[in-house]
């Protein structure tokens, strides 16, 4: 089995859009990764994007050669790594038919218990496709407040979604008006049934935590019929209290968490989550801002938080390193970020931390850290190469250090074997073969 996939882009979308897959990013152009999941029956999937936007092209011009584009990419690879197939989605058809997959900031991945394949978007934009990537089965989204500021009315769920060990739908969704501003911001850690999301239902998500105790400028028509807090829809004074932020602001003081966001929640377990926090971000550097890696149980109550790192030293602000994923199966969590990869046990206690700054794992820099697998792999990025290295994590994570070293020299020899195989153009993969889904 592979352990070093490629994040391919379609033949027929380079040739299509004629890129020059040689031209440096800076000229408009490029390729992004955001999300990688495994399903537990092995199946991987990747999300990723290219777009060009060059400023001395007009919005009218037609001809796809030089035209601005912007594509959202799905593959979908088979248990040993084989690309099986690629969604092409978040733009229009060739007809001018919109995309059947909702676009939004921060897209994330989730398999479903039922192996349908979620994707979500900033603000609470649900897409179910197929599991062969084939059709799109339904599409929640929600457009929000329009610039007039009049509530528009929309359908929507979750902004991101985490499966539990037992099948519950782990989701952040937003609320209008969160710190103040004018639009809608993550605020709300739930729960859901996950075998109630289909095609044709959603279930209630239950509200276990808040971010911002007192959104502004909220009306009954902002109110969420689906997000409850004990029973009634979260909204106006509705919401679980005493919030992260006011739970965190004793340690600080009551202006740190001022503009502070929620990350992705991982769960440890069905009844413990790893709830990232993080303070406002500074144009001019935010490095030993605060952040709290909380863990909350099922009821919303914090129970402890993930030890051992340093605002200054270990600041995930360098870089904008939010992710934290988790193993539910061994009730590990881990973090990666410029300064090094991090992994605590379910009380919270830091038991490894892989020093990026040796010579050993360096290379782990030039990876961002998007999941875990169900069979206790992280999933890794490479930034510039575009591959995704998968790290089979030891029951010991004192052995941690070796199987992490032991994956980067097997990612530098699988790299080998690719490019011969793919001949790639600048660390480009292109797929001839693969099956392509325009949805």
């Amino acid at each position: 089995m592979l352990h070093t996939l490629p994040l391919p882009l379609p033949a027929s979308l380079v040739e299509h859009h004629r890129i020059d897959l040689s031209a440096l990013y800076s000229t408009g152009w490029g390729v992004e990764a955001y999300d990688v999941v495994v399903a537990p029956s092995g199946d991987t999937y990747a999300l990723y994007g290219v777009y060009r936007h060059t400023w001395n092209v007009s919005r009218d011009e037609e001809d796809p050669a030089v035209a601005n584009f912007g594509y959202r990419l799905i593959t979908r690879y088979s248990p040993e790594g084989v690309p099986l197939a690629t969604a092409l989605c978040c733009s229009s058809l060739p007809d001018g038919t919109p995309s059947a997959v909702a676009n939004g900031n921060d897209m994330t991945l989730c398999v479903l218990p039922d192996g349908t394949l979620s994707v979500n978007a900033h603000p609470d934009c649900t897409t179910l496709m197929a599991p062969d990537l084939s059709a799109v089965t339904a599409t929640y989204a929600t457009p929000g407040r329009n610039y007039s500021d009049k509530l528009v009315p929309g359908d929507h769920f979750a902004s991101s979604i985490n499966v539990t060990p037992s099948g519950h739908l782990l989701c952040v969704t937003t609320e209008y008006g969160v710190h103040r501003y004018g639009n809608s911001i993550a605020n709300i850690v739930g729960l859901a049934d996950g075998g109630a999301l289909g095609a044709h239902s959603k279930p209630t998500v239950r509200a276990i935590a808040s971010l911002d105790p007192r959104p502004a400028h909220q009306t009954e028509a902002d109110l969420r019929p689906q997000v409850l807090f004990q029973g009634e829809p979260v909204g106006l004074e509705n919401r679980p209290r005493p919030s992260l932020t006011e739970l965190l602001a004793p340690e600080t003081n009551r202006f740190a968490w001022d503009q502070s966001r929620l990350g992705r929640p991982a769960p440890l377990s069905d009844d413990l989550f790893v709830v990232p926090v993080f303070a406002r971000t500074f144009r001019g550097g935010s490095r030993g801002q605060p952040f709290v890696f909380a863990l909350l149980n099922d009821q919303g109550e914090m129970t402890g938080r993930l030890h051992g790192m340093d605002l200054w030293r270990d600041s995930p602000f360098t870089g904008f390193c939010f992710t934290v994923v988790a193993d539910p199966g061994r009730g590990h969590a881990f973090h990666l970020n410029r300064y090094g990869l991090y992994a605590w046990n379910r009380s919270g206690q830091l038991r490894a931390k892989l020093d990026a700054g040796t010579k050993t794992f360096k290379p782990l820099t030039r990876f961002t850290l998007m999941s875990c697998s169900p069979a206790g792999e992280l999933l890794l990025v490479h930034k510039k190469q575009h591959l995704i290295l998968r790290v089979p994590i030891p029951d010991d994570l004192g052995d941690l250090g070796q199987a992490v070293e032991a994956a980067l020299r097997g990612y530098a020899k699988e790299r080998t074997a690719l490019k011969k195989q793919w001949a790639p153009v600048d660390w480009h993969w292109i797929q001839e073969a693969a099956q392509v889904h325009r949805l």
